[in-house]
């Protein structure tokens, strides 16, 4: 599913009224049953008040009063506003209210007691729009409505949220639920705006479905029915050299466990074959520990880290018998390795996941426009910003660049893919995945439990493994990470967040892949889906 801006969603608005004929009012009335439905659901037992702007949100508030005061619930709706300017359509909306008897009140600001008395509160006192600051007088509001103990549902974004960035604009409405119309927007995903919108319910009001699908929206959202067809079903006469086979160049002393991490996911990725490259000196211990997977030895430094001595036999390995390549986890860092990671990136044949010391050791990033095959990245903000560092001429500190990634993961992602033609696994919250064309997605799974040493050598491991059974890099990508949170998610379920460790998402990707293949056409629709 397209996820949009403020912009974006005005043009679907603008066209659906001006190119296909449908009345911004019929949009309206719809937008305002889609919230009815959900208040309805809540069966508040004591009195609605709906917070209406004087905007479109505000008619679409207006509409859900009309229609569950004509249903008997106890509803009082109380426009927001200095004077009594109102949009064309919110203004048809409140006389159509008044006439139905709708206690509509123009205020500046409500009582405690008022507040204290609802039973549930609608929210729709700014839409997508909002590009300032809260005013101190809606701002008291927001606090009193946020220390309410009735439930609160928004109408498309909680009020003081930017829809573009998720940023609080001075103060915002804190949701229970959410309902917006035809798409998600930005700020329903980003942090912090993810955490004012409660379950966020995207229904549909009749947009045509040309202008919620069109290729001119280039970022979309992760969601289980459109990656269940890269999960495909085995063929009966397959077999193991079907599935790929992933050389995993990684581990030194000290860390060999990511590298055994990456390995074990990959397989429970479903990858056919996996041999572990490990440094010389390491063999014994690497292969006192494995069971399915095969190990081979490469040449190392006087530190137990693999040198560049070993380019020539990793890439003749490529050659000959790998499909993907991977490498980095518990790699190290040094100039040997720096120089390894330039060999394969220039020479290398087959795709290539770069994570953890792999991405550490990449010395000038320039060089991945020069690739050979495509080349996925997988850099928490940390490694980020050590990356742009490297790659633009800045006075700014690593700190002051992750600060700026932090600020805008999108537009980061999608610029690193595009000036380097590599795609890019940004990680954090949430993980976005861009890729060369421009085009990216925002992750929906994962939780803070997967803040734990060794997530992300299994998320390479996941990504080198689905990459392996033929998927695109961006499917891959896109599909890895979703699959890497929901197996996280299910293991939090089960142990709880604080007790999570990667080896519990590795122990739950079956159950997530299980679930992502029987998950339904319909979730590529805009109908009725639900965000936890």
């Amino acid at each position: 599913m397209k996820v949009v801006t403020a912009a974006e969603m005005r043009e679907i608005d603008r066209a659906t009224i001006e190119a296909f004929g449908i009345p911004g009012l019929v949009l309206m009335e719809r937008a305002g049953l889609s919230v009815a439905a959900q208040v309805r659901e809540l069966a508040p037992g004591k009195g609605i008040i709906c917070l209406c702007g004087t905007g479109n949100n505000g008619g679409d508030g207006l509409v859900a009063a009309r229609i569950l005061h004509n249903e008997g619930f106890p509803v009082r709706a109380m426009i927001l506003s200095e004077g009594r300017a109102l949009s064309p359509d919110c203004g048809t909306q409140y006389r159509i209210a008044c006439a139905m008897g709708v206690p509509v009140e123009f205020r500046e600001q409500i009582s405690d007691p008022e507040i204290l008395s609802a039973g549930l509160i609608v929210d729709a006192v700014f839409g997508t729009g909002l590009t300032r600051p809260v005013s101190a007088g809606l701002s008291r509001i927001f606090e009193q409505v946020n220390s309410s103990p009735a439930p609160v549902i928004s109408v498309d974004i909680p009020s003081g949220i930017s829809s573009d960035t998720g940023k609080v604009m001075g103060a915002a409405i804190e949701a229970q639920k959410t309902v917006t119309f035809g798409l998600p927007k930005r700020g329903h995903l980003l942090w912090p705006g993810a955490e004012y919108r409660g379950r966020l319910f995207v229904k549909d009001i009749g947009f045509p479905r040309s202008l919620l699908t069109s290729e001119s929206l280039s970022l979309a959202m992760a969601e289980p029915g459109t990656l269940s067809v890269a999960i495909r079903k085995r063929q009966k006469h397959s077999h193991k050299g079907d599935y790929g086979h992933i050389l995993i160049v990684a581990g030194s002393p000290g860390k060999t466990g990511a590298a055994l991490m990456a390995a074990r996911a990959c397989l429970r990725a479903g990858a056919g074959l996996v041999t572990l490259g490990v440094p010389q000196s390491l063999i014994e211990t690497f292969q006192n520990r494995v069971l399915e997977e095969m190990i081979i030895p490469r040449p190392d430094d006087d530190k137990g880290m693999i040198s560049r001595e070993a380019l020539e036999d990793i890439l003749g390995f490529c050659n000959s018998r790998a499909d993907i390549l991977a490498i980095g986890p518990g790699l190290g860092v040094s100039e040997d390795t720096g120089e390894l990671l330039k060999g394969l990136i220039t020479e290398s044949w087959i795709p290539l996941v770069i994570d953890a010391d792999g991405l550490n050791a990449i010395e000038n990033p320039a060089l991945l426009s020069g690739a050979r095959a495509p080349v996925i990245l997988t850099p928490h903000p940390g490694e980020m910003a050590r990356l742009m560092q490297k790659t633009e001429d800045r006075a700014q500190s690593t700190e002051e660049i992750r600060e700026g990634i932090e600020k805008e993961r999108i537009g980061t992602a999608r610029a690193f893919s595009e000036k380097t033609g590599a795609y890019l696994v940004l990680k954090g919250v949430p993980t976005i995945t861009s890729g060369p064309s421009g085009k990216a997605v925002i992750n929906t799974s994962g939780n803070p439990g997967m803040a734990t040493a060794g997530s992300g050598d299994v998320l390479t491991g996941v990504i080198s493994g689905l990459l392996g059974q033929g998927l695109s890099p961006m499917e891959a990508a896109v599909t890895g990470v979703w699959l890497h949170g929901h197996a996280g998610d299910l293991a939090a379920a089960e142990k709880g967040e604080q007790s999570l460790i990667a080896s519990d998402i590795i122990a739950f990707l079956p159950k997530s892949i299980a679930s992502l293949m029987k998950a339904g056409d319909d979730f590529d629709t805009p109908k009725g889906l639900v965000i936890p």
